[in-house]
């Protein structure tokens, strides 16, 4: 089709239709491979005679099109080129269109509603790519992509048969972090957090994070076992950190974050990392007014990607929707897919259902470049491409980084069995550095053999050493903080004078003159200013904003989220309230003294692996701070799995890494279905050992507010799992007196004092024990005693202790639950209890074991809760 065709019938901006595209893999021979080297764009001047609107509506084409026939596999066996939706012009306009967009990189862009960015990207990547080669230091580019192929063939040659998860087939990703870290630093970066999986890990540790070579490879010596029995992690997990240092001098801080096998669950985790650091920055600068994109300025996250995770895992998907909403914002992220077109055996057509990986992202109006990774000069264009725009529309941006992998999975595999053409291949190509000094004509052997000597002697170094280096330094705000076991001195005292509770219970309902506030908020405030003055029991809400109160006005910030959090998934909270007229909202918390820290409270997006992730990454960066995640029912935390086995509950024992970060999910049995009764707390006590977190129900309102001042006030930092009430948030048993705020502390066991000589001793926790308390009242039954377990883990020996020798008298034990036999706490609680019991019988009472968590008749449960009830008092 001729030129003059397409600018009549294809207007400048016009959106052409998508479709579904299947990845084609045939073999195709990319004609600019030239030796198994991608080349870069070749220059072209535009027409100087040329009607501008004619070019403009060929060039729209392309920019709009061009990715589908850019040259972008290496080994060309992939990724075929695709057609446009229509014939392609042809002519000198089309040359020149082509050059630029049908290269080694292909910019998905116009799908980007917002025409100053758009717009810029397309100056970008008209202007670089004409004049590419004259842009960076190809020696330097060189010197990168040696120490990338030299550091694994060196762990190749000394460390044979070892699992290293090679980065060879991709070292450009080297280049590729060294240009958007340079150039983010002339931007005004000064903190760099990162985060990927395995896949040269190791790599990025020695030759962007800063870490030296010897206490890389002393992690292949595996030396003094003993020290990590039951803990440590494998060195492709560990996190690490260190300093990156900028042509021009200046440095960056970098921080590598700790990642399991499960690829992608460290997205949401750098990114609440990042958000903290970025908020310490404008906490640090003492001034009110700093604007929170100083902090989103000079912090910056780059995340790294395999190309079959980036397709398959949601948590991804979560994360980019996440990272643009407000509080969890970062300014923008450069997500990098470090895409070898394999996913450990699965080809592209296996992985992933469209033609890129990427395609994930499109549905956001974000950047995609697709790049043939060996492309060098072509990979370092899109990194500062990537840096500046990030810099400048504090977006986020995908970097699509198309190369292969050498050896299979990691290199004990062999991955002829499954892609034997693909490693026929493989197998003859030369690795990049050679074909890139070739294409630049420098002799890089002389290099090669002073980097070889650095690196073996580094082995050689880690051949001699007797402990394990640590490859992370703990930033000084950890300094107050401490974990290992749980010791005497942390049970802090946490009441406070009635007079203080009073006042800060007050400060819950301030809001300004002029605001609307609806008739059933301003209910729920004249019921708590009755409250505040001793009029009225304080029930969950209230005694949680006060806890709240008391810590932000003494130094504490306050961050709280999830689904539903401001007004609260059962109407109990109102921590923001919103104007009737204008739909306005205003935080009493946030505006509580004139010289208190942050009130944040954020409803979430409908997500719980993400954002638990998030406010787990964010709690290891603000040890100071009271960091709480809710779920809107304790069992929707089932969707966060990942996480909490493998960052909240094993931390520490992996990584040595603590958090104070807090789970609050509501839990209890009233007639509602399988969904929405048990926050399983019996995964939680299997997850727990070696004084890993804390477990807790707090039966009482005022349990609750100890328990929380606890947490932020204590040095000793473990995640808290609270199973919080539903029904029970407003009942008169579980309210508290304005006296119980300025008891002394949380009571761990809350004795039964009320009886004197029972013959039976009831052990419970959480609602049932308010139940069972109702119906001892009921029956005037003087006989039983109830003891409520108020904290699970750690177990509270001497008050247990104390509370079961209380009453000597009493010939059995009982434990009542309202799970069934095998779920809740039955099966970690009745061993202790036989063990401190003595000579004395120890019986469980519970619902019969079931796949389900609880029945979805209403009818059904009051049966069963009636029957556990007449059995728990001996019927």
């Amino acid at each position: 089709m001729k030129e003059s065709n397409w600018a009549a019938t294809h207007r400048p901006g016009e959106s052409g239709s998508h479709r579904k595209r299947n990845l084609i893999a045939a073999r195709y021979d990319v004609s600019n491979r030239g030796n198994g080297m991608a080349t870069t764009t070749e220059h072209y001047t535009p027409a100087a005679t040329a009607e501008p609107d004619q070019r403009e509506a060929v060039f729209d084409i392309f920019r709009r099109w061009g990715y589908l026939q850019a040259a972008l596999d290496p080994l060309g066996q992939y990724l075929a080129p695709e057609p446009f939706p229509a014939p392609a012009p042809e002519g000198e306009f089309a040359a020149e269109a082509r050059a630029i967009y049908c290269g080694s990189i292909g910019a998905e862009f116009m799908h980007i509603v917002n025409t100053a960015e758009r717009q810029w990207l397309q100056e970008q990547i008209e202007q670089r790519l004409r004049t590419p080669d004259q842009a960076h230091d190809r020696t330097h580019i060189l010197s990168d992509l040696i120490r990338a192929d030299i550091f694994e063939q060196v762990i190749q040659s000394r460390y044979l048969g070892t699992k290293r998860f090679s980065l060879e087939g991709l070292t450009v990703l080297i280049p590729f972090l060294d240009t958007v870290l340079a150039s983010s630093s002339a931007l005004g970066v000064t903190t760099g957090v990162l985060a990927m999986s395995h896949r040269g890990r190791l790599n990025v540790m020695t030759n962007i994070i800063g870490r030296s070579a010897a206490e890389v490879f002393a992690r292949f010596e595996d030396v003094n076992p003993r020290s990590v029995l039951g803990g440590g992690d494998v060195k492709y997990h560990m996190g690490a950190t260190g300093e990156y240092r900028a042509p021009d001098g200046s440095v960056i801080g970098m921080h590598l974050v700790s990642n399991p096998s499960h690829l992608e669950a460290v997205d949401p985790v750098a990114l609440g990392r990042s958000r903290a650091k970025q908020t310490r920055i404008c906490e640090s600068s003492r001034n009110s007014d700093c604007p929170d994109q100083v902090g989103r300025d000079q912090v910056l996250p780059i995340v790294m990607h395999g190309d079959a995770a980036f397709a398959g895992q949601g948590i991804l998907a979560e994360c980019l929707v996440l990272g643009a909403l407000r509080g969890y914002e970062v300014g923008g992220t450069i997500h990098v897919i470090v895409n070898n077109l394999l996913g450990f055996t699965a080809t592209p057509e296996e992985s992933n259902a469209s033609r890129f990986a990427s395609d994930v992202a499109k549905r956001l109006p974000i950047p995609i470049f697709h790049v043939n990774a060996e492309d060098p000069d072509a990979v370092v264009q899109v990194a500062a491409i990537a840096a500046e725009y990030r810099h400048r529309f504090h977006s986020d941006v995908v970097v699509d980084l198309i190369g292969y992998r050498r050896h299979g999975h990691s290199e004990v595999d062999d991955p002829t069995v499954t892609q034997p053409r693909r490693y026929a291949a493989i197998k003859d190509h030369l690795p990049l550095y050679k074909l890139y000094a070739e294409r630049i004509g420098v002799d890089s052997e002389a290099e090669v053999q002073r980097v070889q000597d650095e690196f073996l002697e580094g082995q050689k170094l880690a051949s001699r050493a007797r402990t394990k280096p640590r490859l992370a330094t703990t930033p000084d705000y950890w300094g107050h903080y401490r974990g290992g076991p749980l010791l005497a001195e942390d049970d802090i005292a946490t009441g406070l004078p009635v007079e203080r509770v009073t006042e800060l219970a007050r400060l819950t309902t301030v809001v300004p003159e002029s605001f609307h506030i609806h008739p059933k908020v301003k209910k729920l405030f004249d019921q708590r200013l009755e409250m505040a003055a001793g009029k009225r029991a304080f029930d969950y809400g209230m005694a949680e904003l006060t806890a709240f109160a008391s810590l932000v006005t003494a130094g504490t910030p306050v961050r709280l989220s999830g689904q539903d959090s401001q007004r609260g998934t059962f109407n109990q909270r109102h921590s923001v309230v919103i104007d009737i007229e204008t739909e306005a909202k205003y935080v009493p918390l946030a505006h509580a003294a004139d010289a208190q820290c942050r009130f944040e409270v954020y409803n979430s997006m409908l997500s719980e692996a993400a954002v638990l992730g998030f406010e787990y990454g964010y709690s290891r960066d603000y040890p100071e701070a009271l960091v709480l995640w809710e779920a809107q029912f304790g069992d929707f935390a089932n969707g966060a799995q990942i996480v909490i086995d493998q960052f909240v509950a094993a931390g520490e024992a992996k990584w040595g890494l603590l958090s104070g970060l807090v789970l609050l999910l509501p839990h209890g049995y009233e007639g509602q279905g399988p969904e929405h009764s048990s926050a399983r707390i019996e995964r939680y006590l299997h997850l727990a050992a070696g004084d890993n977190m804390q477990i807790c129900q707090p039966s009482t309102a005022a349990q609750y507010f100890h328990l929380l001042r606890r947490q932020a006030m204590r040095g000793w930092r473990k995640p808290l799992i609270v199973f919080t009430p539903k029904s029970m948030l407003r009942h008169a048993d579980a309210s508290s007196q304005l006296s119980d705020f300025a008891a002394p502390r949380f009571l761990n066991v809350i004795p039964d004092n009320s009886v004197k000589s029972p013959r039976r001793l009831l052990v419970c926790t959480g609602k049932i024990g308010h139940n069972l308390r109702v119906e001892r009242e009921k029956r005037r039954e003087e006989s039983v005693g109830i003891v409520f377990l108020e904290q699970m883990y750690p177990w509270p020996e001497e008050e247990m202790q104390s509370a079961l020798d209380q009453h000597l008298e009493a010939s059995e034990i009982v434990w009542v639950q309202e799970e069934p036999a095998n779920m809740g706490a039955l099966t970690y609680v009745l061993p202790h209890l036989r063990r401190m019991a003595a000579d004395r019988a120890v019986l469980s009472v519970k619902r019969s074991a079931s796949a389900s968590p609880a029945t979805g008749s209403a009818k059904a449960h009051e049966m069963e809760e009636k029957t556990l009830i007449d059995l728990a008092f001996g019927a």
